[in-house]
């Protein structure tokens, strides 16, 4: 394990993963990178062009071609520590044929935001449920931060969370550059909760937008949607935290705002009357809060927090109601 200790490999194609790419390289820290894609078609145009066809195309990859593979189970033996970066409704299905044993022994980091469906669990529950990976083995990646201002090297923050937090702090020095600063934290259920959460948000913000709210209502969205999120982790997981952090606060915002956030373009695209199905389509990326909401719903059944914004987004997304008329009815709730 000593040789795999400084190999990286990151699983995933999307632009999260390939910003990820970017920062590992970009860092100067003694390590290998490995890369797993599910498309044969473009491993072969990254092993001939060098870089991504479909997601920040403008970013050299600079891993090795042989690197590159979509054989997952040779690059995870090959590893020591395994950065997971697709959609976590996706997740199972990338992991197919990888067992308790592939990982044992290695550390698991998760840029996923994200709860996976079906088992309604955050990526550090599942991933010790279903492969026993212990929780001092796990960390982390929360915002803000955007992929596309990765590419465009804009100075972005990263929190990196761990229970074992000399594993978040060795991670943290991995991916620290010139544009990247890292901070480091031991709240995993706080930030992973809060990164699904902002994502539901965002959707929120979204369909404000759509249907025609300005950016008066939003402030007061935004500001209920930080509250809403406290009452919810720290019913979940009561422990000490400052919401007002980066993890928790500046994610939700540069989520609910920014223009690159594919989950408030989702938003935007229901409260002016898309489907779900014609908006998915249109966009070409997956907006992981659709899949987070349904599974917050589930998850709530247990707490019973009082989450009025999720319950919209919640009721126009699975129960077809009407974005007008949601947005109406809670707008006469927050405060």
């Amino acid at each position: 394990m000593d040789k795999q200790k400084n190999r990286i490999l990151v699983v995933g194609g999307g632009s999260w993963a390939t910003a990820n790419i970017k920062m590992l390289t970009d860092n100067t820290a003694a390590k290998e990178i490995f890369w797993w894609m599910r498309s044969g078609a473009m491993v072969e145009h990254i092993h001939k062009f060098g870089h991504n066809p479909n997601y920040l195309s403008s970013v050299e990859v600079k891993v090795p071609a042989s690197n590159i593979s979509t054989d997952l189970k040779a690059l995870v033996k090959t590893a020591g520590i395994v950065l997971l970066n697709v959609p976590a409704a996706f997740l199972k299905n990338a992991l197919a044929g990888i067992t308790a044993n592939d990982f044992a022994g290695k550390k698991l980091v998760s840029a996923i935001k994200g709860i996976v469906p079906d088992e309604n669990l955050i990526i550090a529950e599942f991933l010790n449920r279903n492969y026993n990976v212990p929780f001092d083995h796990f960390a982390v990646i929360s915002g803000p931060c955007h992929a596309e201002e990765v590419a465009l090297e804009k100075l972005s923050y990263l929190t990196i969370a761990s229970r074992n937090t000399e594993f978040a702090a060795e991670f943290a020095g991995m991916i620290d550059t010139r544009y990247i600063k890292t901070i480091v934290s031991d709240d995993i259920y706080g930030t992973e909760y809060a990164a699904v959460l902002k994502n539901i948000y965002a959707i929120a913000s979204g369909i404000c937008h759509g249907v025609g709210y300005g950016d008066n209502f939003q402030s007061v969205l935004i500001s209920n949607a930080i509250r809403e999120l406290k009452r919810f982790v720290d019913t979940v997981h009561p422990i000490t935290r400052d919401i007002k952090e980066s993890a928790y606060l500046g994610d939700l915002l540069v989520t609910a705002y920014s223009q690159f956030s594919r989950n408030r373009t989702f938003g935007n695209m229901i409260g002016k009357g898309y489907t779900v199905t014609s908006a998915q389509m249109e966009m070409n990326m997956v907006a992981e809060g659709y899949y987070a909401v349904n599974s917050l719903h589930e998850v709530n059944k247990q707490y019973k927090v009082n989450i009025p914004i999720c319950d919209a987004v919640y009721a126009i997304l699975y129960q077809k109601r009407s974005p007008v008329q949601e947005m109406r009815l809670l707008a006469e709730k927050l405060c």
